[in-house]
C-alpha cells in the first residue's frame, strides 16, 4: 500500500508516456489479517486516485479541500451524498459515532436530519474549462473508483482494464 497517493507524488514521463508513483515513505506491504493502526488496504490508494482523477478532469485541485479530517469528510459527503455514507458506515461501523464526531468538530453544526446532502451528479462539475477532459468513460471510471465502500471500489487491475484506458492501450499497441 502506498498510502500517500497525491499529485506531488506522481511523475510523468511524456516522452515514454509513463506515470511513476514516487515517495514510498509511508508504504507498507498489505498482509490480510495483520493488525494496522488504521484500517488500510489497497483500496485506500484507489480512493486517493479517484480524488486526484476528479481534480484532473474537473480542473479543481484539490477536488476535496477540508480544513481538518472532519471538514474533509463533510466536503466528500456534499459530493458523494450522506445517504451513501450512512449506508457504508452502517455496514461497517456505527453511523451515530461518526455523526457525533462531525457535530463535535463543528464540521456539521445542524442536527442529523438537516446535515443531509444528496449525491451530486458528476455533470454538476462540468464547465467550459473542463468539457474537453470529461467523457462518458472518464465519468464512469471516476464513479467506479471514488466510492465510500472500499469493497465496491475497483482494484488497480480492474481500473486499468476500464474502457477509459482503451485509447491509451491502442496507441501503445500501434507504437510497438
Amino acid at each position: 500500500m502506498h498510502r500517500d497517493v497525491k499529485p506531488h507524488n506522481v511523475m510523468i514521463d511524456h516522452k515514454q508516456r509513463k506515470l511513476r508513483l514516487t515517495d514510498w515513505g509511508l508504504a507498507e506491504f498489505y498482509h490480510s489479517g495483520k493488525e494496522y493502526n488504521v484500517h488500510y488496504d489497497y483500496s485506500l490508494d484507489m480512493q486517493s486516485l479517484g480524488c486526484m482523477f476528479a481534480g484532473m478532469i474537473f480542473r479543481k485541485e484539490p477536488f476535496f479541500y477540508g480544513r481538518d479530517n472532519y471538514d474533509q469528510l463533510v466536503k466528500i459527503a456534499k459530493v458523494l451524498g450522506t445517504d451513501e455514507l450512512s449506508a457504508y458506515l452502517d455496514k461497517y461501523t456505527a453511523w451515530s459515532s461518526i455523526l457525533s464526531l462531525m457535530l463535535s468538530s463543528g464540521a456539521c453544526t445542524k442536527p442529523k436530519n438537516v446535515c443531509r446532502h444528496s449525491r451530486k451528479p458528476w455533470t454538476k462539475f462540468f464547465n467550459a474549462d473542463n468539457q474537453h477532459l470529461v467523457s462518458p468513460e472518464a465519468v464512469d471510471f471516476l464513479d467506479k473508483v471514488l466510492r465510500y465502500d472500499h469493497q465496491d471500489r475497483r482494484t488497480a487491475k480492474e481500473a486499468m482494464a476500464h474502457p477509459y484506458f482503451f485509447q491509451v492501450r491502442a496507441a501503445d499497441n500501434m507504437a510497438s
